[in-house]
This record gives structure tokens, C-alpha cells and sequence, in this order.
């Protein structure tokens, strides 16, 4: 687990490394960048995970079940909002759901943290969460990168969970006319760091409007490009850090 600088959560912590690209959302994931800087580093957990072509990081496929990992969380006394596998996808076809269940067992042995975790995979998600218990600790969401993919915003309804949230980032296109309902969270925010694809402000707005249409939360995370600190996280002149309800 570690300290981590995105900004709607507390740390990170990752009993899975290693991905498959999916969608056009994955084409610049940072990810794949830190994971070779760390295989670079001589960090074992990496090795093998990505593979260089046409001078860049890509993911091989090839996955890494850090069963050591599993109990890093219960050492962490202070509660946290924690984004489980920032470096993976729990719900990617290779992680067993025997796996899954392990790292289940291990958020429901610590109610002190908060739970977040996001998949491109909302499909296998609903399948094999529906066998195991609703944590109110753990959120569940998946990835929309643009109106080609609302079609994971239905079937994380069909995924029974205490909080669902939708993370439009990067956001790549328009998604006027995207369905909130029983959606509980929305993350905003444009891809940042080399070869940045632009979002246009426009895409934002028809976000917020959905939002206050079905009282979802909205959190604008960030305008993103190559240096996200010169663009900032400011929208209408204010930021917007909005939560769910922890009712829900």
C-alpha cells in the first residue's frame, strides 16, 4: 500500500499488478509506465508485465497475484479511502474469482477502511460479486471513456453494491445523454502526461447536468494534458470534491 496524490483517495494498494489494454482508455495508462520504471528498479512484483514497442511501456497480459499484499491493510490502523489495484484490474479474466474472494475477505476483516475499486469489466464484476457479501466499506465502479461505453454503465447496475461510481476518465468523447441512475458517484477528468488526447469542456458539462438530473455525486478531478498542474482542476471558477453519501 502507499500514499498516493489522486486526488479522491487516500492510498493505494494493489494485491494484483499487471493489465490488458481493453479500450481506447487504455492507450496512455500511467500504469503501464510505472510498471516498467518499477521493473526498471528491480522490483520482482513487475517483471515481465509490460514489454516495449514503438519506444513505449504496453501490458503483456501477464498478471501478478500478490497474495503477501493481502494483509498490508489490516497493519494500517488509521481509516483510509483506499484504491484497490491502481496497477490492475481486479476483475480482469486472468484474477481467479478465488482470488477476488481473498481480497473480499480481507476488506470485510477492516470496516475501518473505505474500499474503491474500478474496472473496465463491470460484466464479471456483477458475476462474481454476486456470490460474494455487500461490504458497506467498498465501493464499486467502472471506467466510461466516452459514449462507445455506456454500456458498462448498465451492467454496473446490475452489480449489487453500497456505492456504485462511474470514473469518466480519461474522457475521451461526448457522453450527452449518459444514464445515472442509481449511480451513486462521478469522477470528471481529462488524460494527462505524454501524448494527452484533449477533452472539451463541453463533455464536462453534459457530466454535471447528469449528475444534478439523477443527484449523483460529482467530483472534477482534473483538465489533465501534459502538465496537469498548469491546467489545474477548476471548473466554473470553483472545484468540486463531492462524495456519496455514505448512506447510500
Amino acid at each position: 500500500m502507499a500514499e498516493t496524490s489522486i486526488e479522491w483517495t487516500d492510498a493505494t494498494w494493489n494485491p494484483v499488478a499487471g493489465c490488458s489494454i481493453l479500450s481506447p482508455g487504455c492507450t496512455n495508462c500511467y500504469a503501464m509506465r510505472m510498471a516498467a520504471r518499477l521493473e526498471a528498479m528491480g522490483a520482482e512484483k513487475y517483471r515481465g508485465l509490460t514489454r516495449k514497442t514503438g519506444g513505449r511501456a504496453k501490458w503483456t497480459g501477464k498478471l501478478f497475484l500478490d497474495r503477501k499484499a493481502l494483509e498490508t491493510p489490516k497493519r494500517w490502523s488509521k481509516p483510509r479511502q483506499i484504491f484497490v489495484n491502481s496497477m490492475s484490474d481486479l476483475f480482469h479474466s486472468n484474477v481467479p474469482a478465488s482470488f477476488v474472494a481473498e481480497v473480499w475477505a480481507t476488506m470485510a476483516a477492516t470496516p475501518r477502511h473505505t474500499y474503491q475499486i474500478l474496472t473496465k469489466r463491470p460484466d464479471r464484476m456483477a458475476e462474481i460479486t454476486s456470490g460474494l457479501p455487500v461490504l458497506q466499506n467498498v465501493w464499486l465502479g467502472t471506467s466510461v471513456e466516452s459514449a462507445d461505453y455506456f454500456g458498462r454503465i448498465d451492467e454496473l447496475r446490475n452489480v449489487r453494491a453500497a456505492v456504485r461510481f462511474i470514473s469518466f476518465e480519461p474522457l475521451l468523447g461526448p457522453v450527452a445523454g449518459a444514464n445515472l441512475k442509481n449511480i451513486h458517484w462521478a469522477i470528471v477528468g481529462g488524460e494527462s502526461g505524454p501524448g494527452a488526447r484533449p477533452m472539451d469542456a463541453e463533455w464536462v458539462g453534459e457530466i454535471k447536468r447528469a449528475c444534478r438530473r439523477h443527484k449523483t455525486a460529482f467530483f472534477f478531478k482534473q483538465w489533465g494534458g501534459k502538465n496537469k498542474k498548469a491546467t489545474g482542476r477548476m471548473l466554473d471558477g470553483r472545484t468540486y470534491d463531492e462524495m456519496p453519501a455514505l448512506s447510500m
